[in-house]
């Protein structure tokens, strides 16, 4: 048997490169599963939404933005693979958009699209994700 991917979504990275209140689980999720872990450049992108928000916003002096970005680049270099989103993942989250059943937001779908395409489990912080995820058939990690 096989070892199970792991697709990161931006509020799990966040977590891991930031002291919140779910940073130490995502650091032991993260120590027991040292190979298999992806992140997506949208993924990415929104990661470093996340921590400009936090800078601009004053949560976050300036120097230690820098210092997450920096660490985050050197995780990704080390420790996940990167993949690309393609246009057939923005196909196939429209079509789960459409599900009006679905409590389900474009980057939300997108995350989970990706996680279908590279048959990987999607590691989450936010829970409404999880469940539309799971309504979708995408096996989900609920952190």
């Amino acid at each position: 048997m096989g070892t199970i991917d792991h697709y990161l979504d931006a509020s799990f990275v966040v977590a891991l490169l930031t002291a919140e209140p779910k940073s130490p689980v995502a650091s032991a999720f993260t120590a027991a599963h040292t190979t298999g872990l992806i992140v997506s450049d949208f993924a990415a992108a929104e990661f470093v939404s996340a921590i400009s928000r936090l800078v601009r916003m004053q949560q976050m002096p300036r120097h230690e933005g820098d210092l997450v970005l920096s660490a985050f680049d050197r995780w990704m270099l080390t420790a996940a693979a990167a993949v690309e989103i393609r246009p057939s993942d923005i196909a196939l989250a429209t079509t789960f958009l459409r599900r009006l059943d679905l409590v389900l937001r474009t980057p939300d779908a997108t995350h989970i699209a990706v996680t279908q395409r590279v048959a990987a489990t999607l590691v989450t912080l936010d829970s409404r994700m999880a469940s539309a995820a799971s309504a979708l058939g995408a096996p989900v990690v609920l952190i």
